[in-house]
């Protein structure tokens, strides 16, 4: 046998076994699409990304205390900002309530007696 008929022998037989490997590839791919579907690996997959960026949010946020900390109090100043300033509105005034009991002055209550005179209100 030539050497060329060897080289191409040899060429067809790593053709074929490439090919029964493709071949056991795909029918053990469509086993298991038949077996879980589509949904199920995709779910698998997701599942398994979700606990990955779980885990490095752990070890970002235990290399990371401080800052963490920090933004926790953060967001509960955030929350808690209408209370802690109406605290600190009552602490500055000295704690005396408005005569008024703290409310805005109406229209009505700034009208002059020349106004009224003049359209007649006397409300």
């Amino acid at each position: 046998m030539s050497e060329i008929a060897r080289r191409f022998a040899e060429d067809k037989a790593l053709r074929d076994a490439a090919l029964q490997l493709f071949k056991s590839d795909i029918a053990l791919i469509r086993g298991d699409l038949d077996e879980r579907g589509l949904g199920g690996r995709a779910k698998d997959r997701l599942g398994e990304a979700a606990l990955g960026m779980v885990d490095d949010a752990i070890d970002l946020a235990e290399d990371n205390k401080g800052w963490v900390a920090a933004v926790a109090v953060a967001v509960v100043l955030w929350f808690a900002r209408k209370p802690i300033l109406d605290w600190l509105a009552d602490l500055l005034d000295g704690g005396e309530a408005d005569d008024d009991g703290g409310e805005e002055p109406g229209e009505d209550a700034g009208r002059s007696a020349e106004h009224t005179a003049f359209t007649g209100d006397t409300e």
